[in-house]
């Protein structure tokens, strides 16, 4: 028993040891700061997998909430529809799982006014979506669009508002709301708290002290995190070790600054732990035990960082 437990001690510090190692830079200490992730666990990593099998995994990765995606990169959010919402609600319970956030790129910002009702209904207090507009504007250009697309925001964050919902809007490529400036405009013109920012470094120069100051610009406006870094892309078919350079501690991206960054505002928002596979659709890695490894993993490397 005395060997076996001495194993385990020195497998359990070496494992430490080596996320350590990997992220380079550690500029501060948790200890100082008090700063932890509030973790959730994106549906899509899993595929199309069923909820059933899911939920169980989300305490597993050190989230309390589950993020749930549509068609095509997941169908959870279908799944809930097949299910229904005492069902589902049901299942969160039993699992003590609470619907953090709902993604809804194909509905659009101009089209969730239903799924906010939803989301009041269980509890969830964030939709993820996409900025529409004209993209590629720089300058006064810029400015304008992002204050014209907030205009036609408007009557859809009054039903945010009267359902205690955050519409956090992702800098997705070819997007509106795809570059620096426009998430500070976005940022700096909202009119309230139910319009936010979903950050996310993948689409974003991968530079360390760009992302963690465009943190700090961007303050209480962030109400998502992505840790997730650009590495090789998701755009093509890759082997699966150059695929998963998305993930943190695995790519070239040093997360310490970001996480600095994200305790000097006092993040409170989710942090989701996420990569992009190709084809959309598909789990991260085979298994559904490999799957929730691999975010283990990186959310080891993520507390080196700290």
């Amino acid at each position: 028993m005395t060997t076996l437990r001495t194993r385990r001690h020195f497998a359990q510090a070496a494992l430490a040891g080596a996320a350590a190692a990997a992220c380079s830079r550690p500029t501060w200490a948790a200890e100082k700061t008090r700063f932890a992730p509030n973790y959730i666990l994106g549906s899509c990593m899993y595929g199309y997998q069923a909820l059933a099998e899911i939920l169980p995994e989300v305490r597993k990765t050190g989230a309390t909430a589950i993020d749930i995606w549509p068609k095509v990169h997941g169908n959870q959010r279908e799944q809930l529809d097949d299910l229904g919402e005492e069902k589902f609600a049901a299942m969160l319970t039993e699992h003590d799982v609470s619907l953090g956030c709902i993604t809804q790129y194909k509905l659009g910002p101009f089209g969730l006014q239903d799924e906010m009702r939803l989301a009041q209904r269980l509890g969830c207090k964030t939709i993820v979506t996409g900025g529409k507009g004209p993209v590629g504007l720089k300058g006064a250009e810029l400015k304008s669009a992002v204050g014209k697309f907030i205009e036609q925001m408007k009557p859809h964050l009054a039903t945010a508002e009267r359902t205690g919902v955050t519409v956090a809007i992702e800098n997705h490529a070819n997007n509106l709301i795809d570059s620096p400036d426009s998430m500070k405009w976005l940022a700096e013109l909202a009119p309230n708290k139910h319009l936010a920012v979903a950050f996310a470094p993948y689409h974003l120069p991968q530079d360390e002290l760009l992302l963690s100051e465009l943190i700090r610009d961007l303050g209480n406006s962030i109400a998502v995190f992505y840790a997730w870094q650009h590495g090789m892309g998701c755009m093509k078919k890759l082997p699966k070790q150059q695929e998963l350079l998305q993930m943190p501690g695995r790519g070239e991206l040093d997360f310490s600054p970001l996480l600095k960054a994200l305790a000097d505002i006092r993040f409170a928002g989710w942090t989701e732990i996420f990569m992009h596979p190709v084809p959309r659709g598909i789990p991260i890695l085979e298994t559904t035990e490999e799957v929730t490894a691999e975010i283990n993993r990186a959310r080891q490397y993520l507390t080196a960082c700290l």
